[in-house]
């Protein structure tokens, strides 16, 4: 992945920004269950929720090689439910917006999200439809000018705060489930939207998660993204960016915990000597070591190919299991290494093993990116 001196700038100004605004109140929002739905303007106007978004609409319009350093950036923040709320508003709900969205529609809900004006959620996932897609309820049907939405979205990140929704919905009744889907804006003060009070999860504390209603909700059809019909497409699109995403996120956080384990391990004694000293201890931080290198190999490479343009549906489908399979190795096996004080709920390495636990099941289950790599693969 390129590594240029704009990239270095940007990683760097990132870095200072997590430092003095998100990291010495991390604590506070955990224990408040809380996200600051200031850090969005905050953000958007350092300029990081808009870097590979159109000029025109007050992105920078930069390639995603730039949000790569964003993504991996996000892992130096202290909890995950921070990362993935600003990730759902960069990586998740606006993509295809950006990408096939009207001029109109770009203007009213991309241009504020960017600025951090409004925030943006993302609804796909229902209760019988998380990673299959394909099997979603929830309708849009047309009357008169409007779309009429009827059904509900389960654990929607940034749902109670947000001020809109990327809705995926089925528009018709033909064409097979790959074809009648659609993406539509929905506003979140629409009549007839209800969200529910904030869902309590096993990690990810400082994120906002709903449950989303929509009882004959009404919104214009102006509020279409791109085509109708061509919402489970736009949507594969969406989650090639947020696996990438996800993958990219894990590698800083991961390499920094190995780091503070080391030097605790450097630190504490047992037996007369460092626990560093120990053979089996150093090598295991060795091979974890070698495990990371490995998977931002891989998620640079998935980068680059996404940049140039290539099809990296098996790489990025690869790189989204390595990274769940390996966030939930390093931080259990380093909290062995710090034994009780690791054990503490309040201690990094305990919220780092809560909040990865999602990383096998969000943006599509383990079990479904080896379902696609065995499909790219030939293997079905």
């Amino acid at each position: 992945m390129a590594k240029t001196a704009e990239h270095e700038a940007l990683r760097a100004s990132i870095r200072t920004f997590i430092d003095r605004e998100i990291n010495p109140n991390v604590s506070e929002w955990e224990a408040r269950e809380e996200f600051p739905t200031e850090l969005f303007k905050k953000a958007g106007d350092a300029g990081f929720l808009g870097i590979t978004k159109p000029v025109e609409y007050g992105g920078s319009g930069l390639d995603y090689s730039y949000n790569a350093i964003w993504a991996e950036e996000l892992g130096h923040i202290h909890a995950g439910g921070i990362a993935s709320a600003l990730g759902v508003q960069t990586d998740m709900a606006t993509p295809a917006l950006a990408r096939h969205g009207s001029d109109a529609l770009r203007r009213e809900y991309l241009a504020p999200a960017i600025a951090g004006d409004m925030v943006a959620s993302l609804g796909v996932s229902e209760i019988g439809a998380g990673s299959d897609v394909s099997s979603i309820k929830t309708t849009a049907r047309k009357d008169g000018g409007d779309y009429v939405i009827n059904g509900g979205k389960m654990w929607t990140t940034n749902g109670n705060r947000a001020d809109f929704m990327c809705l995926l919905a089925n528009t018709s009744e033909e064409g097979g489930p790959h074809k009648n889907k659609s993406l539509i804006i929905v506003p979140m003060d629409t009549k007839g939207l209800d969200r529910s009070t904030k869902l309590r999860k096993h990690g990810f504390w400082s994120s906002d998660t709903a449950q989303v209603f929509l009882d004959d909700v009404r919104v214009p059809q102006s509020h279409l993204i791109g085509e109708e019909g061509m919402g489970f497409i736009y949507q594969m699109q969406q989650f090639t960016e947020e696996r990438l995403f996800g993958a990219s996120r894990t590698i800083i956080q991961m390499q920094e915990l190995l780091d503070e384990t080391a030097d605790y391990l450097r630190e504490r004694e047992a037996f007369g000597k460092p626990l560093l000293d120990n053979q089996w201890i150093n090598y295991t931080l060795a091979d974890l070591a070698t495990e990371i290198a490995c998977l931002r190999a891989l998620v640079h490479e998935c980068v680059d190919g996404y940049v140039r343009g290539d099809d990296v549906r098996l790489r990025t489908a690869q790189a989204k299991l390595a990274a769940g399979k390996l966030v939930r190795k390093v931080p259990d096996q380093c909290l062995q290494f710090w034994g009780g004080a690791g054990y503490l709920w309040e201690s990094r390495v305990s919220r780092m093993l809560r909040d990865a636990r999602l990383v096998a099941i969000g943006g599509g289950a383990n079990e479904v990116m080896m379902q696609i790599i065995a499909r790219e693969l030939g293997y079905q």
